[in-house]
């Protein structure tokens, strides 16, 4: 299930970034004095006491005549188009979020972009945290209390700059978080299968030609679907008395931008709905387009895939635009595979979306992820296969310290989770791993699905 989400919002200049970068622990942010630097990656997961949650760093918001100017089709924008702009950024970000941290600035004092903040924020009957940063002396942490004018309940006083009470102000985080209705649960029988990629890659198209019908509009203008939206339908597996029916859920996703070309507004926050389209599926058909190949940035997609532990089908769309010779699928491959070789197990399909070229292809294999991710391995047969894997090739240990595996067992499924106990957890080397996985992948047909692998010591076997 999708994570809870924490927003944080406020006026540019305030310490946002900062405290965002703090809270994920890498410098993904960019931290500058200037106000409205924040241009790159404005999402990361994080956890506290427990509790894993999601983090959005909204930029600055402008309310009203204060907003930077945009462009137009003509280079100029009204007022009346600045404002909307704005107002849909505010609106968008407090829609994503569960619990919103709302942070004002201590050193300069209350201003009325504060105020005009705090007013979208009581609108949006969202929970509200109100954090007074900057608050690094005394005088400031007394000061503070000019913000309860905001009406948003007491401000907590902090300065993530020097990490003063920002443990007190996660802890009103998770507390908050305990305090919200529960997402709806989808417990439904469904497989879900979300679609993602960068903007203009097909996506749409591919959903439609699935599909048989228009149900999502195609555009060859990037960034036309802004929402993630289900398309919930019966597909029949196999043919005759063995024939299956059952629910499949397509999620088609808004295109997610190059870092730091994600755009202010609702096209920005599409990106967070892109990534908790992938926590919700069970396979990802990650969409690229044949003729720029793997980009960087589908690279980072199928980064958040494997964090997230998906199942995924690299779709190489618009390959009738392809100039082809008897080599140029094998050439084609053996390229991608070495761009994707952090995920060596994932299955690739050449498809033409626009004229439904091996579309029909795209959800068996799916499928097959999906039957493979909830694959089961009985204990008595893995450690069959432990046994003659370590007798066949040893792990390399040093004298005196002799690695020893124990036993072995399947603790899950989606994905499949094996756990390896052993006299020296630390001792196993990455290449080791990797050996073990392969058997396994061999062995028991995980041949198109990520799989986790747990180390664990124990001083005796059982």
């Amino acid at each position: 299930m999708p994570k809870p989400v924490l927003a944080i919002v406020g006026r540019p200049n305030v310490g946002k970034s900062s405290f965002f970068n703090r809270l994920i622990g890498e410098q993904v942010a960019i931290v500058e004095d200037q106000p409205g630097t924040t241009r790159d990656r404005i999402y990361g997961d994080t956890e506290w006491n427990g509790v894993e949650f999601m983090v959005i760093d909204t930029g600055g918001m402008v309310l009203g005549s204060m907003a930077e100017p945009g462009t137009g089709p003509e280079g100029e924008v009204t007022e009346e188009d600045i404002m909307e702009r704005t107002r849909e950024q505010a609106e968008v970000a407090i829609e994503e979020a569960d619990v919103i941290l709302f942070m004002v600035d201590a050193k300069t004092g209350l201003t009325s972009s504060d105020s005009d903040i705090a007013e979208v924020l009581r609108k949006s009957h969202k929970p509200v945290i109100l954090a007074a940063n900057k608050a690094d002396s005394e005088e400031r942490r007394l000061n503070a209390v000019e913000f309860y004018e905001l009406g948003l309940g007491d401000p907590i006083p902090m300065s993530s700059k020097h990490s003063i009470n920002t443990g007190d102000l996660l802890d009103r985080v998770v507390e908050e978080f305990k305090n919200v209705p529960a997402r709806e649960e989808e417990t439904d029988e469904a497989i879900r299968i979300a679609i993602v990629g960068r903007p203009n890659v097909g996506k749409s198209r591919l959903l439609n030609s699935i599909l048989g019908q228009e149900r999502v509009i195609v555009s060859d203008v990037p960034g036309t679907t802004r929402d993630a939206v289900d398309t919930i339908f019966e597909y029949t597996e196999g043919e005759g008395e063995e024939a299956h029916t059952f629910p499949v859920t397509l999620i088609d996703t808004a295109g997610i931008r190059r870092r730091g070309r994600i755009e202010q507004g609702i096209e920005r926050y599409s990106v967070i709905r892109t990534l908790r389209a992938i926590q919700r599926a069970d396979v990802v058909l990650l969409v690229i387009d044949s003729n720029e190949g793997m980009t960087a940035q589908d690279t980072h997609i199928a980064g958040y895939v494997l964090e997230e532990s998906k199942g995924m089908v690299l779709v190489v769309n618009k390959w009738d635009l392809v100039e082809k010779d008897s080599n140029t699928i094998y050439d084609y491959t053996a390229h991608l595979r070495q761009e994707l070789n952090f995920m060596p197990y994932v299955p690739f399909v050449f498809i033409s979306a626009k004229f439904g070229q091996r579309v029909n292809k795209v959800l068996p294999i799916a499928l097959e992820v999906t039957k493979e991710r909830t694959k089961r391995v009985s204990t008595g047969q893995l450690n069959k296969l432990l046994k003659e894997a370590v007798e066949a090739h040893p792990p390399a240990s040093k004298p005196g310290k002799w690695v020893k595996f124990y036993y072995a067992t399947q603790a899950d499924v989606r994905p499949p989770t094996f756990v390896f106990f052993t006299n020296d957890a630390e001792a196993v080397h990455f290449s080791y791993k990797r050996y073990l996985e392969n058997q396994l992948r061999g062995a028991f047909g995980f041949e198109v699905t990520p799989i986790k692998m747990i180390f664990r010591t124990r001083q005796h076997a059982e």
